[in-house]
């Protein structure tokens, strides 16, 4: 079988992995149910012409259909959009140690939550005034940054690095004055909390526009596996073939920008995967963008399923941050991976 060809078996099986992973999680909370009864409420869900997000008169479909369903499908789709972006965003830099976000996208949306809940900026919103904040956050710093690295010509990874570091530290500087002079210490903790990431809060009037800006931005990035390609390469080596990197660094960093607003403010902050599954996947496929991007994508997704399934279990009637249980996993698979295997990062297959 050519190398093609097993790739292409390992994403069907990956994907095969992902289906059985969260029907396996709909089992999981505090509330036990039956396998048997759990597949009945999906098969009625599915087959039935009456919407999903109606309460129905069994409780067993209310608590697959209203509460864990949504859920899951929120934690594959931050895992898989995470280490998406993360796989772009290391091409779009050319370091290996870049994240999705390495552009100061985490403490823009650290400052947006800050001021939402110490300061009550944006209440009028709606009940989640907080997670809208952080969106805004994170997106308008990401284009400041792109704003801040073209003021004197066009932007190169180094000078997108260095603006991204300045205005992350600003923010970050920020928010912390804003924490320590707080004295509202629930609305300390609930920042705490907030910054570690939770899937609690995920509902199915949020979940069709996550999932489309998802599934949509990583099928582009997809298609642009070429330009990632040459992204490794250099920006004169990538004129030589004609093609003008700038633009399209620009683009991925608006679009990359955007996706990973929508899952802040969906699921708030959760580190580690978009750098560690980019990498944990090379070693299998190499570093060609358009078996990378698919790959990394559900592994993503894979992983984040499985820590919110631990994050609910692990401690009875306590749901610990997922953020934590993807620290514990990733530091030592990583260190792991790069100490037993060979490794470089841009190498191609």
């Amino acid at each position: 079988m050519s190398a093609d060809g097993r790739r292409r078996m390992l994403f069907l099986l990956l994907l095969a992995v992902l289906i059985a992973e969260l029907f396996l999680c709909l089992g999981i909370g505090s509330a036990h149910l039956g396998y048997d009864a759990i597949y009945a409420a999906v098969r009625e869900g599915i087959f039935s012409p009456v919407s999903v997000t109606a309460p129905r008169q069994g409780p067993v479909h209310d608590i697959v259909w209203m509460l864990r369903m949504p859920r899951l499908l929120l934690a594959a789709c931050t895992g898989a959009g995470l280490a998406a972006v993360g796989v772009v965003m290391q091409a779009i830099v050319r370091n290996p140690l870049a994240d999705p976000y390495i552009l100061g996208v985490s403490s823009g949306a650290s400052l947006g939550a800050a001021a939402a809940i110490l300061l009550g900026v944006g209440a009028w919103l709606g009940t989640n005034f907080v997670g809208m904040a952080a969106f805004c956050g994170a997106l308008g710093v990401s284009l400041l940054v792109l704003l801040v690295a073209n003021l004197r010509g066009a932007a190169d990874p180094v000078r997108l690095l260095l603006a991204g570091m300045a205005l992350s530290a600003a923010c970050s500087a920020v928010s912390s004055f804003l924490i320590y002079f707080a004295n509202d210490r629930s609305g300390v903790q609930s920042i705490v909390f907030w910054l570690m990431g939770s899937f609690a809060g995920a509902r199915w009037d949020m979940m069709a526009a996550i999932t489309l800006v998802t599934l949509l931005g990583i099928l582009f990035f997809w298609t642009q596996g070429t330009v990632l390609d040459l992204m490794l390469l250099g920006d004169a080596e990538a004129v030589t073939l004609g093609r003008d990197l700038k633009r399209y660094r620009a683009l991925y960093l608006v679009l990359g920008s955007l996706i990973i607003g929508f899952l802040v403010y969906a699921a708030g902050m959760i580190g580690f995967v978009g750098l560690i599954v980019p990498h944990a996947v090379r070693f299998f496929t190499g570093a060609g963008h358009r078996a990378l991007l698919p790959l990394a994508s559900v592994t993503g997704a894979i992983l984040m399923v499985g820590a919110d399934a631990l994050a609910r279990s692990l401690i009875p009637r306590t749901e610990i941050p997922v953020g934590l249980i993807i620290s514990l996993i990733g530091a030592p698979v990583f260190v792991y991976l790069i100490v037993r295997r060979r490794y470089s990062f841009g190498r191609r297959e």
